[in-house]
């Protein structure tokens, strides 16, 4: 990736809905070249898809919860069963395998304390879990959907 495919990734990250002909004159380019260095990127697999970000909070999701569970099951069926179970749940928005003492960590949007209760009622219900441990998020300091390209080789 070069200099100018940097800066057309960067733009696009931040505003998606940037016309080529925006984004050509930005980095330099006419917009065919530009048109064909998107294409390039998508098929690439770098660029993967346009979407519209909602703020949570607008539609009622003020609560984030960070969830990490623990498993005593560590063998294919149960993690097909979790997958398929967290799957069920578009309160979860994010969920991570990870190392150390958690096994799985999920980021979690909901309206209130007790739609998280029903969430978690409804959760292990659906699937045997060792241990869950729930962090409530006090305050959002950073969120973002963009990623650094510094490492770019």
């Amino acid at each position: 990736m070069d200099a100018i495919d940097r800066e057309i990734v960067n733009l696009l990250q931040h505003d998606a809905s940037r016309s080529t002909r925006e984004i050509a004159e930005i980095v330099g380019l006419s917009a065919t070249p530009c048109w064909r260095r998107i294409q390039n990127l998508e098929k690439r697999g770098i660029l993967v898809g346009q979407v519209a970000l909602v703020d949570p909070r607008s539609v009622n999701l003020a609560l984030t919860a960070l969830v990490q569970i623990r498993t005593s099951e560590h063998n294919a069926a149960w993690t097909k069963r979790f997958l398929e179970t967290i799957e069920m749940f578009d309160e979860i928005v994010e969920a991570y395998r990870t190392s150390g003492e958690t096994d799985y960590m999920l980021k979690v949007l909901v309206p209130d304390m007790d739609a998280y209760d029903s969430f978690y009622l409804r959760l292990i219900e659906r699937i045997d879990l060792y241990d869950v441990r729930t962090t409530f998020a006090m305050e959002e300091m950073k969120r973002t959907t963009s990623v650094t390209l510094d490492y770019v080789t």
